[in-house]
């Protein structure tokens, strides 16, 4: 970190700062307006996303993205960093967020991480590690998967690791083939946050965002019918020519996994919706389960409108 940088600006370090949360909390909202009273204390700040699928180009209605012309000028990065058809993993997007943080303190100015994608987030937050891994174990396995389904995977990974097998999306065949990967190479399936997890950044600030459970269910579900009306049809239509069913991170995305099947005949714009809100549920649930084993977290709530920034410690 660039101590000229510090001096100059009367600091003696760049912060990292997290928005975390939820999703539909309102940490998009709150990350503009917390660059905005940094910038008023004289501290410029660039926001990072951590949040998986905003990682891809074009996924814009289905992911919430913030168009342009709504980042009042504030630096956003990482959020069209990959082709539909790329992977997203936790392996590439470690080096790549730190790296992008040191370059932006080395500018003089603070980072804000935002996302709702806990071990996304974590990896950049904190220091641990994560299982290996074997590109050619993988492709055997995605094979296996492609021949036989998911099932045969999830009785090896039950043989091999029954506390993974345990707690495995089995509705996620990628999840699946991950955890049984690592299992054969004789490590800890379990990726989990640590009881004292050692931050990776000395001044790092971690703002939480919550909102009252049926607030939020309410809140998620018009959402996703905002979604359809929006144009989610057409923005995967778009992307269907990109590659999007290729792709082993984006094609399983909530809700493009549903209007693709749509689109496919498979399901009706009814079932569509409601199973893509159904599935956001769920996600929100293991979210505020992931970020509730935070410690130091400074906590908002939403549920009553946006957040108020000016109750955010600076």
């Amino acid at each position: 970190m660039s101590q000229s940088h510090s001096a100059s600006q009367g600091f003696e370090s760049q912060r990292l700062w997290a928005v975390v949360g939820a999703t539909g909390t309102g940490k998009t909202s709150l990350s503009i307006d917390l660059a905005e009273r940094l910038a008023g204390e004289g501290r410029v700040a660039e926001i990072v996303n951590a949040d998986a699928m905003q990682f891809y180009r074009g996924m814009n209605i289905g992911t919430a993205k913030l168009a342009p012309e709504a980042q009042r000028g504030i630096a956003h990065h990482l959020f069209e960093a990959l082709e539909v058809t790329e992977e997203a993993t936790v392996a590439w997007y470690q080096p790549a967020a730190r790296a992008l943080i040191e370059e932006i303190h080395g500018r003089g100015h603070d980072a804000i991480l935002i996302g709702g994608s806990g071990l996304y987030v974590s990896s950049v937050l904190f220091d641990f590690q994560f299982p290996p891994r074997d590109e050619a174990l993988r492709t055997e396995l995605e094979a296996e998967l492609e021949r036989g389904g998911v099932a045969p995977l999830l009785a090896r990974l039950r043989e091999a690791d029954p506390k993974t097998a345990e707690a495995v999306d089995a509705r996620n065949p990628r999840r699946v083939v991950r955890a049984l990967e690592v299992a054969l190479l004789g490590a800890d399936g379990q990726v989990t946050l640590p009881q004292a997890p050692k931050l990776w950044h000395a001044d790092t600030r971690i703002i939480g965002v919550g909102c009252e459970r049926v607030a939020l269910v309410e809140r998620l579900d018009a959402r996703v019918e905002r979604m359809w009306s929006d144009g989610l049809l057409g923005e995967v239509r778009g992307l269907q020519p990109q590659g999007l069913e290729r792709g082993k991170t984006a094609s399983r995305a909530i809700g493009y996994q549903q209007a693709l099947a749509q689109l496919r005949g498979e399901m009706t714009e009814r079932q569509a919706i409601e199973e893509t809100q159904a599935l956001t549920r769920r996600y929100a649930r293991r979210q505020v389960s992931w970020f509730k084993r935070y410690q130091d977290v400074q906590w908002l709530d939403s549920t009553t409108g946006a957040p108020d920034v000016l109750r955010v410690t600076v």
